[in-house]
């Protein structure tokens, strides 16, 4: 029985072309070789997996093989590259910093540094995950990285560039390696597939290749660890299977649910991806992630950005028609906000339950009043014999430029005295009141045709509480005016609730059709009525209004109204 190798040393590449994802990074190698441009010291940083270490290797190997070919890719077959191909060279060392981190093992290395190499150009010295060095070691290491033999080469691979001392930083050639993208991921997995006699679907290469998060190695890993469960067949329902990952269709299903504003088949779905031993957060993460897509779907431009399969990409573009921007981007603000409290939150299933009912609340067929706001012209000034009632028979046109009757002082005091004269104030209020009573009579009675289903006061307050946590974060002072006290259910289903003041009065009144909408929906009741108490012994003194204010500034300063009866001002309600 012959020993198994992972797919990740067995397909580890050998050649800079063989390389995957990191073309820039090859092609500036094979170049600083071709032109003999090759600096003392390198530094290798990216993610884990992306192909530091096998690059280092390929640049040692390729700068000691004695027969290098016109693209600059080493002939396996001369003395260095066969021992080097055999793990038997002497020229090209490996050291794990993480095991060798103190002043003693850099001591030992500038030793070794001293001796030529016997075969080959240069002697190479590989040293992994170098932010692992102590202090002590990078100063013992500056001088032989500053100044080596000419023989000598280091290249240094780390994860953590940050980690390492800015001079080192400064005498080392440094080259950032990339994630690995999804479709550089699936050709590899194909090409290992193939090889391997397994038959996988698209489908499922594309999930491992998203699970892996840009690192080849670890896409690797995981198709071995699948192939070992599955045998010779790879299919999306097996990789689902085996890395509990939240297939693609229930957030396609719960994101029509949220489009409908059906908060019962959202709830539903949701607790079925609970039962189904999948995390809250985890499901938070796909969703957001699936509103994302759905998002760049709405520009043919951006398409291009998903990296999903084919047949995914086309499901995205159908059901991205149905949303609108503007509800995408709200859901996503929904979302990200429940995955910033979710980790502090007490109850994460009701938290996040409230968070998909506020996504469908995006697209309920209830929405806030509008106000209308109503310009009234002034009236225009007429001759005052026209509008001193006359007989009949005494009506007569007069031009305005020659007026019958003199205007002197007493005729001007006098029309300020005739009931027909037109208050802008007067009359904008009136018709704005008129219009909120029309609003109230029409949105907040109760419907006679609709189901008056009997409730409890503790369905009431359950009810309550979803409604105030689902504007806690849009309108914190309703939040608060709403939570302080509890509603009470009265006779006839009213609802009763004590409140402290005009203006929290007036925050209610402004949203109360919200506040209707929601409880009778919610508790299939829309007989209900909400009726607000202002307790009588609140602070009177304290001024809302702007009669208030007059009121407690006259008291103050009794001038005032005399100063307004003289200049006969009105108050700005």
């Amino acid at each position: 029985m012959e020993n198994f190798i992972v797919s990740a040393r067995k397909y580890r590449p050998a050649t800079f072309d063989t390389v995957i994802g990191q073309k820039s990074i090859t092609t500036t190698l094979k170049n600083a070789i071709k032109h003999d441009h090759l600096t003392q010291a390198f530094l290798f940083c990216g993610p884990r997996g992306i192909g530091k270490t096998t690059c280092a290797r390929i640049l040692a190997k390729t700068i000691n093989c004695e027969n290098i070919s016109d693209n600059i890719e080493p002939c396996n077959q001369c003395e260095s590259c066969i021992s080097f191909n055999k793990s038997a060279s002497f020229n090209i060392l490996e050291l794990d910093a993480a095991s060798n981190n103190s002043v003693d093992d850099i001591r030992s290395l500038a030793e070794q540094v001293r001796i030529p190499p016997q075969v080959g150009k240069y002697k190479v010295y590989i040293i992994d995950e170098v932010h692992m060095l102590s202090q002590q070691a990078f100063n013992a290491f500056l001088k032989t990285l500053e100044e080596p033999p000419s023989y000598t080469k280091f290249i240094l691979a780390t994860t953590e560039k940050h980690k390492i001392i800015p001079t080192i930083l400064s005498r080392c050639q440094v080259f950032d390696f990339k994630r690995i993208s999804v479709e550089d991921i699936i050709k590899h997995l194909a090409y290992v597939a193939k090889n391997e006699g397994i038959e996988a679907t698209e489908d499922a290469l594309h999930i491992i290749a998203q699970k892996a998060d840009g690192a080849l190695r670890d896409a690797l890993s995981i198709f071995d660890q699948l192939v070992s469960f599955s045998g010779n067949k790879l299919t999306y329902d097996i990789v689902i299977q085996i890395l509990n990952v939240l297939d693609y269709d229930y957030y396609f299903k719960i994101t029509d649910f949220i489009l409908n504003a059906d908060t019962a088949n959202t709830l539903l779905t949701i607790n079925e991806i609970i039962d189904n031993g999948f995390d809250g957060r985890h499901f938070l993460i796909g969703m957001g992630e699936h509103l994302r897509n759905l998002l760049v779907c709405k520009d043919k431009s951006t398409i291009s950005l998903l990296e999903v399969s084919p047949s995914l990409k086309e499901k995205y573009q159908v059901q991205s028609a149905r949303c609108t921007e503007k509800f995408l981007l709200k859901a996503l603000e929904i979302n990200n906000q429940c995955d910033i409290n979710y980790k502090t939150c007490n109850n994460k299933n009701l938290h996040l339950e409230i968070s998909l009912m506020q996504m469908c609340s995006i697209n309920a067929s209830h929405h806030p009043i509008e106000k209308k706001t109503y310009i009234i012209s002034p009236p225009v000034k007429k001759p005052i014999e026209e509008t001193v009632k006359t007989p009949e028979k005494q009506k007569q046109t007069v031009p305005e430029t020659k007026p019958a009757i003199p205007v002197t002082e007493e005729s001007k005091k006098a029309t300020k005295r005739i009931p027909g004269t037109i208050s802008i104030k007067k009359a904008s209020k009136a018709n704005n009141q008129k219009e909120e009573n029309n609003i109230h009579n029409n949105q907040n009675g109760p419907v006679a045709d609709k189901p008056a289903k009997p409730f409890k006061q503790e369905e009431l307050e359950k009810a309550w509480t979803i409604f105030t946590e689902s504007i806690a974060h849009d309108s914190p002072n309703l939040y608060s005016t709403l939570t302080k006290r509890k509603p009470e259910l009265k006779e006839d289903f009213k609802i009763e609730l004590v409140i402290d003041n005009k203006v929290q009065d007036k925050e209610i009144s402004e949203r109360k059709s919200d506040i209707l909408d929601f409880l009778r929906n919610e508790l299939k009741n829309y007989h209900i009525q909400l009726e607000t108490i202002i307790l009588e012994n609140h602070d009177k003194s304290k001024a809302y209004f702007p009669t208030e204010k007059y009121i407690n500034l006259v008291e103050t300063n009794p001038s005032i109204k005399k100063l307004k009866d003289q200049l006969d001002l009105e108050i700005d309600f």
